[in-house]
């Protein structure tokens, strides 16, 4: 269905234009054949035209349709339709190239997690009962925050101890002071205090505690366990009462202000890619937005499978609006081009390796010329080498025009060599 659109779409185009052999060979620039011109005045060389389109014949896309593969970047084809009117009948329509800035990006997929530098497993310091929770899930927290209170006999040993052996070094003080005692005994005393300081600092508390319970006694001293950071409660295994063992995670604690994004980048993009290069985030459930951040770190080995290398980027989140383990498309942005010459993507056009846009000349005549294309994004494509500002390129249904260059490829041109 589709050859028989394409040979509907080009008689449209080519109403009027068919072959015969007694054609009278007026000058309306659709005789078939071939007519010598002179290049120029004062010059013996001539341009053979093609009658049938009225361009030089070397220059034919419908009659030399086998020279469109070989054109090199601003070399063209002409294509002539049947008259002035035939574009418009088929919806042609052209305008100049946009000129603005372009980057050219690496595309990827990324998997979001949580900043391993900034994650704590808050754990219990020491074996005990946990008898408060002061959080729960979800809950901010700052700085110091107390989140959950543990109480234990060796806590309230260690604090005991460290209590005692101050009083008794606030004695022998004033003993030698009076000198009543000797030096050796507020030398031991001072050890002695310093050890139970020492032994209540590793089950978490400090000094200004232990003086503040020095001062004022408690039946049962609590260990304290305290935020190390400001951030969010995202995991919470703490229950009041239960008894828990040295160093098992009690929470979890994430500050979500910058997020890690984690990349796969295809093992032919690598010798793109830098440290330091802005990356873009997308996500499916956030539409619209555009999240940015660093890439921070390229893994040193590639997947022996998926032939992808693993990046990190480290991306701003002050709404809080990313959360770990969501998927997005990622750019890698390679490079940054101001005043560059921009198309929407309808405009190219393709066969077999070439790339190529129609530009407007007359009316009814439209040049196939070649391009070098650089950057794509965003529905645009930068065109690097083919084209200028004042082009009038094909911007809708150039489909129309690339149909007179197939039909001519299929045995129906016009012109005899």
């Amino acid at each position: 269905m589709k050859i028989i659109g394409t040979f509907l779409l080009a008689a449209a185009l080519c109403a009027g234009c068919g072959k015969t052999k007694d054609e009278p060979t007026g000058d309306t620039g659709h005789n078939h054949g071939a007519t010598d011109t002179p290049a120029e005045a004062g010059h013996e060389a001539t341009v053979k035209m093609c009658k049938e389109h009225n361009v030089p014949l070397a220059e034919c896309g419908i009659c030399k349709p086998q020279l469109i593969p070989d054109l090199k970047p601003g070399a063209g084809l002409k294509v002539r339709l049947a008259s002035a009117e035939s574009a418009g009948m088929v919806g042609v329509e052209t305008a100049t190239p946009t000129v603005g800035a372009m980057t050219e990006g690496i595309e990827c997929y990324a998997e979001l997690a949580f900043n391993q530098n900034k994650l704590a497993q808050i754990a219990a310091p020491v074996g005990g009962i946990i008898q408060e929770v002061d959080v729960d899930l979800g809950g901010k927290v700052e700085e110091k925050q107390t989140v959950a209170k543990i109480w234990s006999a060796a806590i309230a040993e260690a604090v005991a101890k460290a209590v005692l052996t101050h009083q008794t070094l606030d004695r022998e003080r004033k003993l030698r002071a009076d000198r009543v005692s000797s030096e050796k005994d507020l030398e031991e005393a001072e050890a002695a205090h310093r050890a139970a300081c020492q032994l209540a600092r590793t089950v978490g508390f400090t000094e200004e505690q232990i003086e503040a319970i020095r001062r004022a006694p408690v039946e049962s001293p609590m260990l304290e366990v305290r935020a190390p950071f400001a951030g969010e409660i995202v995991e919470r295994t703490a229950v009041r009462g239960a008894l828990v063992e040295a160093g098992k995670s009690l929470f979890t604690l994430v500050d979500r202000s910058t997020m890690w994004a984690m990349l796969n980048i295809p093992e032919a993009a690598l010798a793109r890619v830098q440290v330091g290069q802005t990356v873009e985030l997308r996500v499916d459930s956030l539409p619209g937005q555009t999240f940015t951040g660093k890439l921070t770190w390229i893994g040193a080995e590639v997947d022996e499978r998926t032939r992808m290398a693993r990046a990190r980027a480290e991306v701003s989140n002050p709404d809080g609006r990313l959360r770990g383990k969501m998927f997005a498309q990622a750019r890698i942005l390679t490079r940054n081009t101001d005043g560059a010459l921009l198309l929407p993507r309808s405009s190219i056009q393709s066969l077999e390796t070439l790339r190529f846009v129609f530009v407007k000349l007359e009316d009814d005549l439209f040049d196939a010329r070649a391009v070098r294309l650089g950057a794509k994004f965003n529905g645009h494509v930068e065109v690097l080498e083919g084209l200028k500002p004042q082009d009038q390129v094909v911007v809708n249904h150039g489909f129309a025009l690339k149909s007179q260059l197939l039909i001519s490829r299929l045995g129906a041109g016009c012109a005899d060599d």
